[in-house]
């Protein structure tokens, strides 16, 4: 997959693709539908994103929503087999472009797209004044193809990046999965922390988690993709999200253990999928305690993750 930054810097064999446009935070089932209408034979299968999400840049200070960074979209999308990553930048220029304006001056000179495929809440341009109509419209008058995809939905119910941060906030990572369509990942390079884990007889892998909508605090059953250095691979291990309590005020963190793991992975970027919670945050008394319950932990992780 080839990635681009700008629709000024695009070269005459990166355009021409028939692309899927929009936040796709997630990448659920809607998007995934979104994306396959995307595919066509004749042309390469291209990502039209945004970054940051066009909710930060308006509303910076609000509360954390995304549910992937850009580098876990990345890999999904790359996952589905697209050509070309399209990731423009949205900042003051963008979100100021009429509706025509972007679809003549991005899309189609910027680009050089052959057809563009949208779910049909899709909306874009000044004050969100373009909607997919609007993008029908256009595209008939400059010459490419639109497809407006329907939502998609799960027992009656639409598939939303809402109903999914929702279903991680009440600990029910198995029910946002079945909405995304794989499991629900966090991905980063692992930073130093405090070392406690190690000292304990589990050493963690420990991530930020700044910009993400946090799922509920607590212990989780993962499955850990190395991403990079020479231990990448898959294991399977425990992960502890929230503020460790025992210890005083923190941020909060995502500490990973990984079974039958030895090595060093600082600097290196993991992915790491919540397949089960196991319960929440707790302040033990004394250290003993706290051990007894990690070794329960990972025992009951273990017998989750062998028939996950």
């Amino acid at each position: 997959m080839r990635t681009h930054n700008h629709w000024t810097d695009i070269s005459t064999d990166d355009r021409g693709a028939s692309v899927a446009m929009g936040n796709f935070d997630g990448v659920h089932l809607g998007h995934q539908s979104v994306i396959a209408q995307a595919r066509r034979a004749e042309s390469a299968l291209g990502i039209v994103t945004f970054e940051p999400h066009p909710r930060q840049f308006f509303a910076p200070l609000a509360p954390a929503f995304r549910l992937m960074n850009a580098e876990a979209r990345g890999h999904r999308l790359e996952k589905l087999g697209v050509d070309q990553l399209y990731v423009l930048p949205f900042d003051g220029t963008l979100a100021g472009m009429e509706a025509e304006t972007f679809v003549r001056d991005v899309l189609v000179q910027g680009l050089g797209v052959s057809h563009v495929t949208v779910g049909s809440d899709f909306c874009f341009g000044r004050g969100r004044k373009g909607t997919a109509e609007t993008l029908r419209t256009l595209g008939a008058e400059l010459g490419f193809g639109v497809t407006v995809a329907d939502l998609v939905g799960i027992d009656g119910v639409e598939i939303s990046s809402t109903a999914i941060r929702t279903a991680l906030s009440e600990g029910r990572p198995r029910d946002a999965a079945r909405m995304l369509g794989h499991w629900h990942r966090i991905e980063g390079a692992v930073q130093h922390g405090d070392k406690r884990g190690k000292g304990l007889g589990f050493p963690t892998a420990n991530m930020g988690v700044e910009g993400l909508h946090l799922p509920r605090l607590g212990v989780y059953a993962v499955k850990v993709d190395v991403l990079t250095g020479p231990q990448a691979g898959s294991y399977i291990g425990a992960s502890s999200l929230g503020v460790r309590p025992m210890f005083g005020e923190n941020q909060p963190n995502l500490e990973t253990y990984l079974f039958d793991f030895d090595g060093n992975l600082y600097g290196q970027h993991l992915s790491v999928a919540l397949v089960d919670y196991l319960r929440p945050e707790m302040k033990f008394d004394g250290l003993d305690a706290l051990i007894s319950q990690m070794h329960a932990d990972c025992d009951r992780a273990r017998l989750i993750l062998a028939e996950a």
